[in-house]
Protein backbone atom coordinates (compact mmCIF):
# COMPACT_ATOMS: atom_id res chain seq x y z
CA UNK A 1 0.00 0.00 0.00
CA UNK A 2 2.60 2.53 0.85
CA UNK A 3 4.41 2.09 -2.75
CA UNK A 4 1.16 1.94 -4.50
CA UNK A 5 0.51 5.33 -2.46
CA UNK A 6 3.76 6.61 -3.57
CA UNK A 7 3.50 5.19 -7.18
CA UNK A 8 0.33 7.12 -7.50
CA UNK A 9 1.81 10.29 -6.10
CA UNK A 10 4.23 10.18 -8.56
CA UNK A 11 2.01 9.37 -11.21
CA UNK A 12 0.05 12.09 -10.56
CA UNK A 13 3.03 14.11 -10.23
CA UNK A 14 4.22 13.26 -13.48
CA UNK A 15 1.07 13.92 -15.02
CA UNK A 16 0.76 17.05 -13.90
CA UNK A 17 4.02 18.17 -15.59
CA UNK A 18 2.88 16.41 -18.59
CA UNK A 19 -0.26 18.11 -18.47
CA UNK A 20 1.69 21.44 -18.02
CA UNK A 21 3.83 21.28 -20.66
CA UNK A 22 0.83 20.15 -22.72
CA UNK A 23 -0.76 23.51 -22.19
CA UNK A 24 2.56 25.09 -22.63
CA UNK A 25 3.03 23.51 -25.75
CA UNK A 26 -1.06 24.26 -27.06
CA UNK A 27 -0.36 28.35 -25.79
CA UNK A 28 3.27 28.26 -28.06
CA UNK A 29 1.61 26.90 -31.00
CA UNK A 30 -1.34 29.43 -30.46
CA UNK A 31 1.12 32.41 -30.32
CA UNK A 32 3.86 31.17 -33.04
CA UNK A 33 -0.25 31.07 -35.44
CA UNK A 34 -1.12 34.82 -33.67
CA UNK A 35 2.50 36.08 -34.90
CA UNK A 36 2.45 34.40 -38.53
CA UNK A 37 -0.92 36.00 -38.87
CA UNK A 38 0.13 39.29 -37.66
CA UNK A 39 3.01 40.84 -40.36
CA UNK A 40 3.68 43.72 -38.50
CA UNK A 41 5.48 41.77 -35.70
CA UNK A 42 9.55 42.84 -36.36
CA UNK A 43 10.98 39.66 -37.25
CA UNK A 44 14.00 39.50 -35.42
CA UNK A 45 12.17 40.08 -31.88
CA UNK A 46 9.87 37.10 -33.51
CA UNK A 47 12.58 34.76 -34.08
CA UNK A 48 14.53 35.58 -30.43
CA UNK A 49 10.58 34.46 -28.32
CA UNK A 50 10.21 31.34 -30.59
CA UNK A 51 13.46 30.02 -29.76
CA UNK A 52 13.42 30.41 -26.14
CA UNK A 53 9.89 29.24 -26.04
CA UNK A 54 10.93 25.87 -28.16
CA UNK A 55 13.71 25.81 -25.47
CA UNK A 56 10.91 25.62 -22.58
CA UNK A 57 9.19 22.71 -24.66
CA UNK A 58 12.40 20.70 -24.95
CA UNK A 59 12.93 20.77 -21.27
CA UNK A 60 9.66 20.19 -20.31
CA UNK A 61 9.54 16.71 -22.82
CA UNK A 62 12.76 15.44 -21.35
CA UNK A 63 11.66 16.29 -17.70
CA UNK A 64 8.29 14.04 -18.98
CA UNK A 65 10.32 11.16 -20.23
CA UNK A 66 13.12 11.13 -17.76
CA UNK A 67 10.79 8.08 -15.56
CA UNK A 68 9.12 6.45 -18.53
CA UNK A 69 13.26 5.97 -19.26
CA UNK A 70 13.28 3.34 -16.27
CA UNK A 71 10.80 1.33 -18.36
CA UNK A 72 10.50 2.57 -22.00
CA UNK A 73 14.44 3.21 -23.07
CA UNK A 74 16.22 6.34 -24.26
CA UNK A 75 13.55 8.91 -24.70
CA UNK A 76 15.90 10.75 -27.28
CA UNK A 77 14.92 7.54 -29.56
CA UNK A 78 13.64 8.32 -32.88
CA UNK A 79 9.83 7.65 -32.91
CA UNK A 80 9.62 4.68 -35.44
CA UNK A 81 11.92 2.88 -32.57
CA UNK A 82 9.74 3.92 -30.33
CA UNK A 83 6.62 3.12 -31.88
CA UNK A 84 8.16 -0.82 -32.67
CA UNK A 85 7.89 -1.98 -29.36
CA UNK A 86 5.25 -0.56 -27.38
CA UNK A 87 3.23 -3.61 -26.99
CA UNK A 88 5.87 -5.46 -25.41
CA UNK A 89 6.41 -2.55 -23.09
CA UNK A 90 2.86 -2.83 -22.31
CA UNK A 91 2.61 -6.50 -21.89
CA UNK A 92 5.68 -6.65 -19.74
CA UNK A 93 4.25 -3.78 -17.50
CA UNK A 94 0.71 -5.31 -17.45
CA UNK A 95 0.95 -7.41 -14.68
CA UNK A 96 2.67 -4.62 -12.59
CA UNK A 97 0.47 -1.96 -13.46
CA UNK A 98 -3.16 -1.07 -13.03
CA UNK A 99 -5.04 -1.05 -16.66
CA UNK A 100 -5.91 2.85 -15.31
CA UNK A 101 -1.88 3.87 -15.08
CA UNK A 102 -1.30 1.77 -18.30
CA UNK A 103 -4.35 3.70 -20.35
CA UNK A 104 -2.60 6.91 -18.85
CA UNK A 105 0.77 5.90 -20.01
CA UNK A 106 -0.76 4.69 -23.60
CA UNK A 107 -1.87 8.41 -23.66
CA UNK A 108 0.71 10.00 -22.51
CA UNK A 109 2.85 8.42 -24.93
CA UNK A 110 0.92 9.57 -27.46
CA UNK A 111 1.25 12.92 -26.34
CA UNK A 112 4.60 12.56 -26.40
CA UNK A 113 5.02 11.10 -30.26
CA UNK A 114 2.85 14.23 -30.65
CA UNK A 115 5.43 17.46 -29.07
CA UNK A 116 8.04 14.86 -31.21
CA UNK A 117 6.68 15.58 -34.49
CA UNK A 118 5.61 19.53 -33.08
CA UNK A 119 8.79 19.79 -32.05
CA UNK A 120 10.51 18.96 -35.34
CA UNK A 121 7.97 21.15 -36.95
CA UNK A 122 9.20 24.05 -34.44
CA UNK A 123 12.41 23.75 -35.68
CA UNK A 124 11.80 23.75 -39.44
CA UNK A 125 9.97 26.40 -38.42
CA UNK A 126 12.85 28.40 -36.93
CA UNK A 127 15.06 27.49 -39.79
CA UNK A 128 12.74 29.06 -41.63
CA UNK A 129 12.34 32.16 -39.92
CA UNK A 130 16.17 32.55 -39.67
CA UNK A 131 16.23 32.66 -43.37
CA UNK A 132 13.23 35.08 -43.60
CA UNK A 133 15.45 37.15 -40.68
CA UNK A 134 18.56 36.79 -43.42
CA UNK A 135 16.35 37.55 -46.09
CA UNK A 136 14.68 41.03 -44.65
CA UNK A 137 18.42 42.01 -43.24
CA UNK A 138 19.60 42.02 -46.83
CA UNK A 139 16.41 43.81 -47.82
CA UNK A 140 17.09 46.19 -45.25
CA UNK A 141 20.50 47.11 -46.67
CA UNK A 142 19.52 47.35 -49.63
CA UNK A 143 16.74 49.63 -49.10
CA UNK A 144 19.15 51.19 -47.18
CA UNK A 145 21.48 51.47 -49.77
CA UNK A 146 18.17 52.74 -51.90
CA UNK A 147 17.14 55.40 -49.67
CA UNK A 148 21.14 56.77 -49.77
CA UNK A 149 20.74 56.93 -53.45
CA UNK A 150 17.24 58.82 -53.27
CA UNK A 151 18.59 60.85 -50.77
CA UNK A 152 21.69 61.50 -53.13
CA UNK A 153 19.09 62.19 -56.04
CA UNK A 154 16.93 64.24 -53.88
CA UNK A 155 19.45 66.66 -53.43
CA UNK A 156 20.48 66.58 -56.97
CA UNK A 157 16.57 67.22 -57.48
CA UNK A 158 16.36 70.52 -55.24
CA UNK A 159 19.35 72.03 -57.11
CA UNK A 160 17.56 70.85 -60.58
CA UNK A 161 14.39 72.86 -59.57
CA UNK A 162 16.65 75.63 -58.06
CA UNK A 163 17.90 76.12 -61.52
CA UNK A 164 14.89 75.31 -63.58
CA UNK A 165 13.21 78.21 -61.32
CA UNK A 166 16.09 80.63 -62.16
CA UNK A 167 16.15 80.11 -65.97
CA UNK A 168 12.65 80.35 -65.90
CA UNK A 169 12.32 83.68 -64.26
CA UNK A 170 15.54 84.63 -66.81
CA UNK A 171 13.36 83.64 -69.28
CA UNK A 172 10.22 85.13 -67.86
CA UNK A 173 12.05 88.38 -67.61
CA UNK A 174 13.44 87.84 -71.57
CA UNK A 175 10.06 87.44 -72.93
CA UNK A 176 8.85 90.49 -71.35
CA UNK A 177 11.57 92.70 -72.55
CA UNK A 178 11.19 91.46 -75.83
CA UNK A 179 7.45 91.95 -75.65
CA UNK A 180 8.23 95.64 -74.75
CA UNK A 181 10.46 95.14 -77.56
CA UNK A 182 8.01 94.18 -80.04
CA UNK A 183 5.60 96.81 -78.70
CA UNK A 184 7.80 99.64 -79.60
CA UNK A 185 8.62 98.05 -82.69
CA UNK A 186 5.09 97.83 -83.55
CA UNK A 187 4.29 101.50 -82.86
CA UNK A 188 6.82 102.34 -84.60
CA UNK A 189 5.76 100.57 -87.63
CA UNK A 190 2.31 101.99 -87.00
CA UNK A 191 3.91 105.83 -87.27
CA UNK A 192 6.01 104.92 -90.16
CA UNK A 193 2.90 103.67 -92.13
CA UNK A 194 0.69 106.04 -91.13
CA UNK A 195 3.54 108.61 -92.60
CA UNK A 196 3.76 106.37 -95.79
CA UNK A 197 0.02 106.10 -96.63
CA UNK A 198 -0.13 110.26 -95.70
CA UNK A 199 2.70 111.04 -98.06
CA UNK A 200 1.57 108.55 -100.45
CA UNK A 201 -1.79 110.49 -100.37
CA UNK A 202 -0.05 113.62 -101.00
CA UNK A 203 1.89 111.94 -103.96
CA UNK A 204 -1.26 110.93 -105.72
CA UNK A 205 -2.45 114.39 -104.89
CA UNK A 206 0.71 115.71 -106.42
CA UNK A 207 0.76 113.43 -109.48
CA UNK A 208 -3.00 114.41 -110.16
CA UNK A 209 -2.22 118.42 -110.05
CA UNK A 210 0.62 117.95 -112.05
CA UNK A 211 -1.35 115.89 -114.89
CA UNK A 212 -3.67 118.50 -114.80
CA UNK A 213 -0.65 121.49 -114.90
CA UNK A 214 0.96 119.44 -117.59
CA UNK A 215 -2.64 119.07 -119.80
CA UNK A 216 -3.14 122.51 -119.20
CA UNK A 217 0.37 123.41 -120.29
CA UNK A 218 0.10 121.78 -123.59
CA UNK A 219 -3.70 123.18 -124.05
CA UNK A 220 -1.84 126.93 -123.32
CA UNK A 221 0.94 125.85 -125.63
CA UNK A 222 -0.92 125.29 -128.08
CA UNK A 223 -2.76 128.68 -127.93
CA UNK A 224 0.06 130.09 -127.37
CA UNK A 225 1.49 128.86 -130.73
CA UNK A 226 -2.07 129.82 -132.74
CA UNK A 227 -1.84 133.58 -131.13
CA UNK A 228 2.31 133.93 -132.34
CA UNK A 229 0.94 133.10 -135.57
CA UNK A 230 -2.01 135.07 -135.39
CA UNK A 231 0.38 137.87 -134.05
CA UNK A 232 3.02 137.38 -136.38
CA UNK A 233 0.41 137.46 -139.29
CA UNK A 234 -0.63 141.05 -137.53
CA UNK A 235 3.23 142.10 -137.29
CA UNK A 236 3.56 141.45 -141.25
CA UNK A 237 0.51 143.19 -141.91
CA UNK A 238 1.39 145.93 -139.77
CA UNK A 239 4.66 146.11 -141.43
CA UNK A 240 3.06 146.18 -144.93
CA UNK A 241 0.70 148.61 -144.16
CA UNK A 242 4.01 151.29 -142.55
CA UNK A 243 6.09 150.74 -145.45
CA UNK A 244 2.65 151.42 -147.84
CA UNK A 245 2.38 154.67 -145.79
CA UNK A 246 6.08 155.84 -145.14
CA UNK A 247 6.17 155.25 -149.17
CA UNK A 248 9.33 157.73 -150.42
CA UNK A 249 9.40 159.32 -146.85
CA UNK A 250 13.14 159.96 -145.84
CA UNK A 251 12.34 157.80 -142.80
CA UNK A 252 10.94 155.04 -143.97
CA UNK A 253 14.26 153.08 -143.71
CA UNK A 254 14.96 153.98 -139.65
CA UNK A 255 11.09 153.12 -138.87
CA UNK A 256 11.81 149.51 -140.81
CA UNK A 257 14.60 149.25 -138.29
CA UNK A 258 12.84 149.89 -135.07
CA UNK A 259 9.94 147.52 -136.25
CA UNK A 260 12.17 144.52 -136.95
CA UNK A 261 13.79 145.64 -133.15
CA UNK A 262 9.89 145.45 -131.69
CA UNK A 263 9.06 141.96 -133.50
CA UNK A 264 10.34 140.62 -130.05
CA UNK A 265 7.50 140.53 -128.06
CA UNK A 266 7.73 142.87 -125.05
CA UNK A 267 6.52 142.00 -121.40
CA UNK A 268 2.93 142.98 -120.58
CA UNK A 269 2.65 147.04 -120.67
CA UNK A 270 -0.15 148.25 -117.51
CA UNK A 271 -1.02 151.24 -117.94
CA UNK A 272 -1.90 152.87 -114.72
CA UNK A 273 -4.98 155.88 -114.92
CA UNK A 274 -3.69 159.50 -113.93
CA UNK A 275 -6.39 159.90 -111.37
CA UNK A 276 -5.84 158.28 -108.47
CA UNK A 277 -9.08 158.65 -107.41
CA UNK A 278 -10.59 156.00 -109.26
CA UNK A 279 -8.79 153.33 -106.96
CA UNK A 280 -9.75 155.28 -104.41
CA UNK A 281 -13.68 155.08 -105.26
CA UNK A 282 -13.22 151.60 -106.24
CA UNK A 283 -11.89 150.44 -103.10
CA UNK A 284 -14.61 152.37 -101.34
CA UNK A 285 -17.21 150.46 -103.45
CA UNK A 286 -15.31 147.20 -102.31
CA UNK A 287 -15.33 148.00 -98.47
CA UNK A 288 -19.47 148.68 -98.85
CA UNK A 289 -20.05 145.56 -101.05
CA UNK A 290 -17.82 143.16 -98.70
CA UNK A 291 -19.47 144.85 -95.35
CA UNK A 292 -23.51 145.06 -96.18
CA UNK A 293 -23.71 141.80 -98.97
CA UNK A 294 -20.94 139.57 -99.06
CA UNK A 295 -20.00 139.11 -95.17
CA UNK A 296 -23.35 137.93 -94.80
CA UNK A 297 -22.25 134.49 -95.43
CA UNK A 298 -25.21 131.89 -95.05
CA UNK A 299 -25.33 128.15 -95.67
CA UNK A 300 -27.98 126.03 -96.95
CA UNK A 301 -27.94 123.24 -94.65
CA UNK A 302 -30.16 123.11 -92.13
CA UNK A 303 -30.50 124.17 -88.57
CA UNK A 304 -30.57 121.94 -85.42
CA UNK A 305 -34.55 122.52 -85.77
CA UNK A 306 -34.33 121.39 -89.54
CA UNK A 307 -35.68 124.44 -90.84
CA UNK A 308 -34.05 125.70 -94.09
CA UNK A 309 -33.52 129.13 -95.90
CA UNK A 310 -36.45 130.28 -97.18
CA UNK A 311 -36.97 130.61 -101.38
CA UNK A 312 -36.66 134.24 -101.53
CA UNK A 313 -33.09 134.06 -99.81
CA UNK A 314 -31.72 131.04 -101.65
CA UNK A 315 -32.39 133.15 -104.65
CA UNK A 316 -30.75 136.10 -103.76
CA UNK A 317 -27.84 133.96 -102.35
CA UNK A 318 -27.74 132.20 -105.97
CA UNK A 319 -28.01 135.78 -107.39
CA UNK A 320 -25.12 137.14 -105.95
CA UNK A 321 -22.73 133.61 -106.58
CA UNK A 322 -23.41 134.23 -110.30
CA UNK A 323 -22.25 137.99 -109.63
CA UNK A 324 -19.02 136.41 -107.77
CA UNK A 325 -18.33 133.93 -110.02
CA UNK A 326 -17.99 136.56 -113.08
CA UNK A 327 -15.90 139.14 -110.80
CA UNK A 328 -13.34 136.54 -109.65
CA UNK A 329 -11.72 136.42 -112.78
CA UNK A 330 -11.27 139.60 -113.61
CA UNK A 331 -9.75 140.61 -110.05
CA UNK A 332 -7.45 137.69 -110.39
CA UNK A 333 -6.34 139.75 -113.48
CA UNK A 334 -6.35 142.94 -112.03
CA UNK A 335 -3.79 141.45 -108.94
CA UNK A 336 -1.19 141.65 -111.69
CA UNK A 337 -1.91 145.73 -111.56
CA UNK A 338 -1.57 146.29 -107.55
CA UNK A 339 2.22 146.69 -107.29
CA UNK A 340 1.69 149.58 -108.97
CA UNK A 341 -1.11 151.17 -106.69
CA UNK A 342 -0.42 152.34 -103.18
CA UNK A 343 -0.24 149.62 -100.56
CA UNK A 344 -3.18 151.06 -98.67
CA UNK A 345 -5.42 150.55 -101.41
CA UNK A 346 -4.43 146.27 -101.59
CA UNK A 347 -6.37 145.15 -98.74
CA UNK A 348 -10.12 146.20 -99.50
CA UNK A 349 -9.60 144.22 -103.16
CA UNK A 350 -8.05 141.08 -101.01
CA UNK A 351 -11.19 141.51 -98.60
CA UNK A 352 -13.33 141.56 -101.47
CA UNK A 353 -11.88 138.68 -103.53
CA UNK A 354 -12.35 137.05 -99.61
CA UNK A 355 -16.02 137.44 -99.37
CA UNK A 356 -16.25 136.84 -102.86
CA UNK A 357 -14.48 133.26 -102.30
CA UNK A 358 -16.98 132.59 -99.37
CA UNK A 359 -20.08 133.49 -101.21
CA UNK A 360 -19.17 130.27 -103.40
CA UNK A 361 -18.69 127.68 -100.46
CA UNK A 362 -21.90 125.82 -101.24
CA UNK A 363 -22.23 126.88 -105.03
CA UNK A 364 -22.33 124.61 -107.57
CA UNK A 365 -19.95 127.20 -109.91
CA UNK A 366 -16.90 126.66 -107.28
CA UNK A 367 -15.84 122.97 -109.22
CA UNK A 368 -16.13 125.13 -112.40
CA UNK A 369 -13.19 127.74 -111.27
CA UNK A 370 -10.41 125.22 -110.30
CA UNK A 371 -7.90 126.60 -112.68
CA UNK A 372 -8.96 130.43 -111.63
CA UNK A 373 -9.05 129.68 -108.12
CA UNK A 374 -5.21 127.77 -108.07
CA UNK A 375 -4.05 130.93 -109.92
CA UNK A 376 -5.24 133.29 -107.44
CA UNK A 377 -4.12 131.11 -104.64
CA UNK A 378 -0.19 131.55 -106.00
CA UNK A 379 -0.78 134.80 -106.94
CA UNK A 380 -1.62 135.90 -103.16
CA UNK A 381 0.66 133.44 -101.81
CA UNK A 382 3.70 133.83 -103.97
CA UNK A 383 3.41 137.85 -104.70
CA UNK A 384 3.02 139.69 -107.71
CA UNK A 385 6.55 141.21 -109.03
CA UNK A 386 6.44 143.21 -112.01
CA UNK A 387 10.61 143.46 -113.27
CA UNK A 388 9.60 146.00 -115.91
CA UNK A 389 7.11 148.46 -117.06
CA UNK A 390 7.26 150.90 -119.90
CA UNK A 391 5.78 154.80 -120.25
CA UNK A 392 3.94 155.34 -123.48
CA UNK A 393 3.52 158.86 -122.87
CA UNK A 394 6.59 159.38 -124.07
CA UNK A 395 8.18 158.83 -127.88
CA UNK A 396 9.97 155.74 -126.70
CA UNK A 397 9.25 153.25 -123.77
CA UNK A 398 11.30 153.62 -120.97
CA UNK A 399 11.84 150.97 -118.38
CA UNK A 400 11.50 151.69 -114.25
CA UNK A 401 12.95 149.35 -111.40
CA UNK A 402 10.71 146.40 -110.24
CA UNK A 403 7.86 146.60 -108.28
CA UNK A 404 6.49 144.03 -105.53
CA UNK A 405 2.89 143.71 -104.23
CA UNK A 406 3.07 141.55 -100.86
CA UNK A 407 0.06 139.31 -99.74
CA UNK A 408 0.73 135.96 -97.61
CA UNK A 409 4.30 137.37 -96.84
CA UNK A 410 3.20 141.01 -96.26
CA UNK A 411 3.91 142.82 -92.54
CA UNK A 412 0.43 144.17 -92.66
CA UNK A 413 -1.35 142.24 -90.03
CA UNK A 414 -4.94 142.22 -91.51
CA UNK A 415 -3.89 141.75 -94.79
CA UNK A 416 -1.50 138.81 -94.45
CA UNK A 417 -4.39 137.04 -92.17
CA UNK A 418 -6.99 137.99 -95.38
CA UNK A 419 -4.36 136.02 -97.81
CA UNK A 420 -3.86 133.61 -95.20
CA UNK A 421 -7.49 132.21 -95.44
CA UNK A 422 -7.51 133.28 -98.82
CA UNK A 423 -4.97 130.54 -99.05
CA UNK A 424 -6.35 127.84 -97.27
CA UNK A 425 -9.78 128.63 -99.67
CA UNK A 426 -7.92 128.19 -102.97
CA UNK A 427 -4.73 125.62 -102.67
CA UNK A 428 -4.92 121.83 -102.58
CA UNK A 429 -1.04 122.06 -102.10
CA UNK A 430 0.16 120.75 -99.08
CA UNK A 431 3.76 122.39 -98.62
CA UNK A 432 1.64 125.88 -99.19
CA UNK A 433 -1.27 124.49 -96.87
CA UNK A 434 1.25 123.72 -94.16
CA UNK A 435 2.89 126.68 -94.39
CA UNK A 436 -0.30 129.19 -94.18
CA UNK A 437 -1.55 126.92 -90.51
CA UNK A 438 1.72 127.67 -89.10
CA UNK A 439 1.35 131.64 -90.54
CA UNK A 440 -2.30 131.09 -89.01
CA UNK A 441 -1.30 130.10 -85.54
CA UNK A 442 1.38 132.52 -84.92
CA UNK A 443 -0.97 134.80 -85.65
CA UNK A 444 -3.80 133.87 -83.99
CA UNK A 445 -1.15 134.31 -80.20
CA UNK A 446 -2.20 137.80 -80.26
CA UNK A 447 -5.52 139.55 -79.13
CA UNK A 448 -5.63 141.29 -82.98
CA UNK A 449 -5.65 137.93 -84.88
CA UNK A 450 -8.22 135.89 -82.17
CA UNK A 451 -10.18 139.75 -83.53
CA UNK A 452 -9.72 138.68 -86.98
CA UNK A 453 -10.36 135.34 -86.94
CA UNK A 454 -14.02 136.40 -85.39
CA UNK A 455 -14.30 139.43 -88.15
CA UNK A 456 -13.80 137.46 -91.43
CA UNK A 457 -15.83 134.09 -89.84
CA UNK A 458 -12.88 131.85 -90.62
CA UNK A 459 -13.87 128.52 -88.38
CA UNK A 460 -15.90 127.24 -91.61
CA UNK A 461 -12.61 127.65 -94.05
CA UNK A 462 -10.68 126.12 -91.18
CA UNK A 463 -12.88 123.31 -91.09
CA UNK A 464 -13.01 122.41 -94.42
CA UNK A 465 -9.27 121.21 -93.67
CA UNK A 466 -10.57 118.94 -90.81
CA UNK A 467 -10.83 115.93 -91.69
CA UNK A 468 -9.22 112.55 -92.06
CA UNK A 469 -7.78 112.95 -95.67
CA UNK A 470 -5.31 115.04 -95.03
CA UNK A 471 -3.62 113.53 -92.05
CA UNK A 472 -0.52 115.57 -92.70
CA UNK A 473 -2.24 118.70 -92.22
CA UNK A 474 -4.62 117.40 -89.03
CA UNK A 475 -2.32 118.31 -86.35
CA UNK A 476 -2.01 122.05 -88.12
CA UNK A 477 -5.87 122.49 -87.98
CA UNK A 478 -6.63 121.72 -84.63
CA UNK A 479 -3.42 123.78 -83.50
CA UNK A 480 -5.17 126.84 -84.99
CA UNK A 481 -8.91 126.04 -83.26
CA UNK A 482 -7.24 125.46 -79.99
CA UNK A 483 -5.67 128.93 -80.35
CA UNK A 484 -8.64 130.31 -80.02
CA UNK A 485 -9.56 128.28 -76.97
CA UNK A 486 -7.24 130.24 -74.43
CA UNK A 487 -9.14 132.53 -71.78
CA UNK A 488 -9.39 135.81 -73.96
CA UNK A 489 -12.46 138.21 -74.78
CA UNK A 490 -12.17 135.95 -78.47
CA UNK A 491 -13.42 132.53 -75.84
CA UNK A 492 -17.23 132.93 -75.92
CA UNK A 493 -17.62 134.19 -79.45
CA UNK A 494 -15.44 131.73 -80.91
CA UNK A 495 -17.38 128.79 -78.82
CA UNK A 496 -20.60 130.91 -80.05
CA UNK A 497 -19.59 130.57 -83.69
CA UNK A 498 -18.69 126.84 -83.17
CA UNK A 499 -22.18 125.77 -81.85
CA UNK A 500 -23.33 125.03 -85.36
CA UNK A 501 -24.64 121.66 -87.04
CA UNK A 502 -21.37 122.29 -89.60
CA UNK A 503 -19.07 121.97 -86.51
CA UNK A 504 -20.47 118.99 -85.25
CA UNK A 505 -21.12 117.37 -88.38
CA UNK A 506 -17.27 117.61 -88.70
CA UNK A 507 -16.19 116.47 -85.25
CA UNK A 508 -18.83 113.70 -85.50
CA UNK A 509 -16.99 112.14 -88.99
CA UNK A 510 -13.75 112.79 -87.33
CA UNK A 511 -14.53 111.29 -84.52
CA UNK A 512 -15.51 107.66 -86.08
CA UNK A 513 -12.21 107.20 -87.59
CA UNK A 514 -10.33 104.44 -86.69
CA UNK A 515 -7.17 104.50 -84.41
CA UNK A 516 -7.68 107.94 -84.62
CA UNK A 517 -3.85 109.64 -83.02
CA UNK A 518 -4.16 110.31 -79.53
CA UNK A 519 -2.89 113.65 -79.12
CA UNK A 520 -5.65 115.17 -82.26
CA UNK A 521 -8.05 112.98 -79.12
CA UNK A 522 -6.82 115.21 -76.55
CA UNK A 523 -6.60 118.88 -78.55
CA UNK A 524 -10.14 117.72 -79.54
CA UNK A 525 -11.93 117.00 -76.20
CA UNK A 526 -10.77 120.54 -75.20
CA UNK A 527 -12.77 122.28 -77.55
CA UNK A 528 -15.93 119.83 -77.00
CA UNK A 529 -15.26 120.19 -73.24
CA UNK A 530 -15.79 124.06 -73.71
CA UNK A 531 -18.60 123.37 -76.39
CA UNK A 532 -20.37 121.03 -73.58
CA UNK A 533 -21.17 124.40 -70.98
CA UNK A 534 -23.06 125.92 -73.41
CA UNK A 535 -26.41 123.92 -72.61
CA UNK A 536 -27.98 125.28 -75.63
CA UNK A 537 -25.32 122.27 -77.59
CA UNK A 538 -26.71 119.46 -76.15
CA UNK A 539 -29.00 118.90 -78.83
CA UNK A 540 -25.75 119.40 -81.18
CA UNK A 541 -24.23 116.58 -79.29
CA UNK A 542 -27.72 114.32 -79.64
CA UNK A 543 -27.96 115.07 -82.83
CA UNK A 544 -24.97 113.79 -84.66
CA UNK A 545 -24.48 111.18 -81.50
CA UNK A 546 -21.18 112.30 -80.14
CA UNK A 547 -21.93 111.87 -76.64
CA UNK A 548 -22.66 108.00 -77.67
CA UNK A 549 -19.25 108.12 -78.82
CA UNK A 550 -17.58 110.17 -76.14
CA UNK A 551 -18.90 107.37 -73.75
CA UNK A 552 -17.15 104.48 -76.11
CA UNK A 553 -13.75 106.76 -75.71
CA UNK A 554 -14.38 106.92 -71.99
CA UNK A 555 -14.81 103.06 -71.68
CA UNK A 556 -12.18 102.05 -73.79
CA UNK A 557 -9.37 104.80 -72.77
CA UNK A 558 -6.39 103.62 -70.97
CA UNK A 559 -6.07 104.94 -67.37
CA UNK A 560 -2.71 106.24 -68.28
CA UNK A 561 -4.53 108.67 -70.63
CA UNK A 562 -5.28 111.29 -67.38
CA UNK A 563 -6.02 114.09 -69.61
CA UNK A 564 -8.31 112.79 -72.29
CA UNK A 565 -10.21 110.63 -69.52
CA UNK A 566 -10.61 114.13 -67.38
CA UNK A 567 -11.94 116.25 -70.22
CA UNK A 568 -14.25 113.62 -71.45
CA UNK A 569 -15.54 112.97 -67.86
CA UNK A 570 -16.18 116.55 -67.38
CA UNK A 571 -18.14 116.31 -71.33
CA UNK A 572 -20.22 113.55 -70.36
CA UNK A 573 -20.97 115.43 -66.84
CA UNK A 574 -21.42 118.74 -68.38
CA UNK A 575 -23.88 116.71 -70.82
CA UNK A 576 -25.81 115.37 -67.90
CA UNK A 577 -24.57 111.80 -68.64
CA UNK A 578 -22.53 110.71 -65.73
CA UNK A 579 -22.46 111.60 -62.03
CA UNK A 580 -19.25 113.44 -60.95
CA UNK A 581 -18.03 115.53 -58.47
CA UNK A 582 -16.99 119.03 -58.51
CA UNK A 583 -13.16 118.25 -59.35
CA UNK A 584 -14.54 116.50 -62.63
CA UNK A 585 -16.66 119.81 -63.29
CA UNK A 586 -13.71 121.92 -63.29
CA UNK A 587 -11.28 119.96 -65.16
CA UNK A 588 -9.67 120.43 -68.41
CA UNK A 589 -9.98 124.55 -67.92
Amino acid sequence: MPFCSSFKHLEGNRLDGELDSFHGLKKQETEEELIENDHGVNTPTMTKRSFKEMEKVALLTNAASGPRAEWGGDARDVPLRRTGCPNLRVSHKQGLLPPQINQIYEELFQIHLKLQCESAAQRNFAEELQRRERFLTEREQLLFRHEDALNKIKGVEEEVLTRFQIMKEQHSAEVEHLTEVLKERNKESKRLRSSFDALKELNDNLKKQLNEVCEENRKMEIQAKRVQARLDNLQRKYEFMTIQRLKGSSHAAHEMKSLKQEKVPASKTFKVPLNGQVYELLTVFMDWISEHHLSKVKHEEPDVDGEKLPLKSAAQRSDIQEKCVKLLPVLTEQLQCLPLVSARLHEPLIRFIYWSLRQLDAGAQHSTMTSTLRRLGEDIFKGVVIKGVQDNSSEYSVEVKPKTAAFFKSANLPLRFLSTLIVLKTITQADYLAQAFDSLCVDLKTDEGKALFLEYQAVPVVLGHLRISSKGLLSNVIDSLLQMTVESKALQPFLEACSNSLFFRTCSVLLRTPKLDLQILEKLSIILQKLSKIKSNKKLFELFTIHLMLQELQRTTHPEHAFLCINLNSTLFNLGLTKGSCLASSAGH
